[in-house]
C-alpha cells in the first residue's frame, strides 16, 4: 500500500464511485476551508486507487509545521483487520509534508440507539448521558477500529471547535433505505406529524431555491440565520462563508447543495441548507423566524427535505450533531428532542483521533489547545 497526492478530479471520481462519503471529504470542502492548505490523497495497491482523503493543513504560528486534519475521513476500508497497512503510509506521507501531528475522524459507527430509547433516557432522572442507555446495536467493526487505533499509538480526542474544528461524535439521523414517505411519516412522533399537518393547513409553502438565484437567496437565508443566532445566543458565520460554500459545492456537483425556504403569506419563516453525497443526505444549517412560529415552518421544511432525499434514493437523512447529555436542565436538550421527534436513530462514531508525529511540537500544541 502506498499513499500519494492525486488530482482533485481523481479524488472526486473515487468519491462518486461510493454510495456514501462525508461531504467534508470531498475536494470542494478544501475550497470552503480557505484558511487551511488542502491536499487530495490517494491510497494505492499497486496501480489501483483503493482509498482517498482530503487533508487540511493548519500551520503553527511562525513555524513551517502543520496539523494535518482529515475531517470525517479518510475514505478507506475501515473494516480491514490490518489498519496499519493504511495508516502507516499516511503518517509517512504527512510527516514528509511537515506535519507535527495528524487528526482524523474515522467514519465508523460504534453504537446506535432508537428514538424511543433516547426518549426513555431523557425521561429517566437517573440517566445523565446517552452512554448510560443500553444501545440498540453495538458495532464489532467500531470496536476493532478503536482497538487497532489504540495499539498503533493514536489518541482519542474530545475537542469541540477551536483549532481543529472538531466534528460531532454523536449525530441523529433518519434511515430511509427501503422506506416510503408514509412509513417515514408514521415513524415520527405525534407532535411532529401534527406540526407537519398544521403547516400545510396554515398555508406554509416550502420550495427549493432556484440555482440561478443563489446569491439573492443566500442573502435571504443569511438574514434569517443571523436573526436566529441573536435569539438563540450563538455566533453566526458571515455571508461570504456561505457564498464560498455554495459556490464550491455546487460547482463540484449541481446536486450537492440546495437551499430550502418555508414561507407563510409572503413571510420567510424557515430556511435551511441541505447537502448530499451519493446516498447520504444532510441537514447542514437552519434558521427560523421568531414570529409566526405557530405555523410550524421548521417542521414543514424538514419534511420537504426528507421527501427530497427519499426521491433521490438516499439511504440516510442526517440531522448532524447532538450532545450525549440527556439531563433535563441541559441547554441542548431541546435540540435533541426536536430531532428525536423524527423517529430516527442516535448514532455514535468512534470520534476524532490524533497521532503525534513530532512529540515536542504536538505536546506544545496540546497545551495551547487546553488553555485556549
Amino acid at each position: 500500500m502506498s499513499v500519494r497526492e492525486i488530482p482533485e478530479s481523481e479524488h472526486l471520481g473515487f468519491i462518486r464511485g461510493r454510495r456514501s462519503a462525508s461531504f467534508l471529504q470531498t475536494p470542494a470542502w478544501g475550497l470552503v476551508k480557505s484558511e487551511w492548505r488542502r491536499e487530495s490523497l490517494g491510497w494505492f495497491r499497486g496501480d489501483e486507487l483503493v482509498g482517498a482523503g482530503l487533508v487540511l493543513y493548519r500551520q503553527l504560528p511562525k513555524l513551517r509545521r502543520y496539523l494535518a486534519y482529515l475531517p470525517e475521513g479518510p475514505v478507506i476500508d475501515w473494516a480491514d483487520d490490518d489498519l496499519a497497512a493504511w495508516l502507516e503510509p499516511l503518517a509517512g506521507h504527512l510527516r514528509g509534508r511537515g506535519a507535527f501531528g495528524i487528526r482524523m475522524g474515522p467514519p465508523v459507527i460504534t453504537r446506535r440507539w432508537s428514538a424511543a430509547q433516547v426518549k426513555e433516557g431523557i425521561a429517566d432522572d437517573g440517566v445523565r448521558r446517552l452512554g448510560q442507555v443500553p444501545p440498540l446495536e453495538t458495532s464489532d467493526t467500531g470496536a476493532r477500529v478503536v482497538s487497532q487505533l489504540e495499539a498503533l499509538g493514536w489518541r482519542p480526542q474530545s475537542v469541540e471547535g477551536g483549532f481543529a474544528a472538531g466534528q460531532p461524535q454523536y449525530v441523529f439521523w433518519v434511515p430511509l433505505s427501503g422506506r416510503t414517505e408514509d412509513d417515514v411519516l408514521k415513524g415520527m412522533n405525534q407532535q411532529w406529524r401534527r406540526n407537519i399537518k398544521k403547516a400545510a393547513k396554515e398555508g406554509v409553502v416550502v420550495h427549493a431555491a432556484d440555482p440561478g438565484d443563489a446569491r439573492a437567496d443566500l442573502k435571504r437565508f443569511h438574514d434569517l440565520y443571523v436573526h436566529t443566532a441573536e435569539r438563540d445566543h450563538f455566533t453566526p458565520r458571515g455571508l461570504p462563508y456561505f457564498q464560498t460554500m455554495y459556490d464550491a459545492l455546487s460547482a463540484e456537483d449541481p446536486d450537492r447543495i440546495r437551499l430550502w425556504f418555508a414561507e407563510h403569506e409572503g413571510d420567510l419563516v424557515a430556511a435551511t441548507i441541505a447537502i448530499r453525497v451519493g446516498a447520504h443526505a444532510w441537514y447542514s444549517y437552519g434558521a427560523s423566524s421568531t414570529e409566526k412560529r405557530e405555523v410550524r415552518g421548521s417542521n414543514a421544511v424538514q419534511w420537504a427535505m426528507m421527501r427530497d432525499a427519499l426521491a433521490a434514493g438516499a439511504d440516510v437523512y442526517d440531522l448532524r450533531g447532538i450532545t450525549d447529555t440527556l439531563e433535563s436542565d441541559d441547554p441542548h436538550l431541546g435540540l435533541i428532542q426536536f430531532k428525536v421527534g423524527t423517529g430516527g436513530e442516535a448514532v455514535e462514531y468512534v470520534g476524532e483521533w490524533d497521532l503525534p508525529l513530532r512529540p515536542l511540537l504536538y505536546r506544545a500544541f496540546d497545551l495551547y489547545m487546553k488553555r485556549a
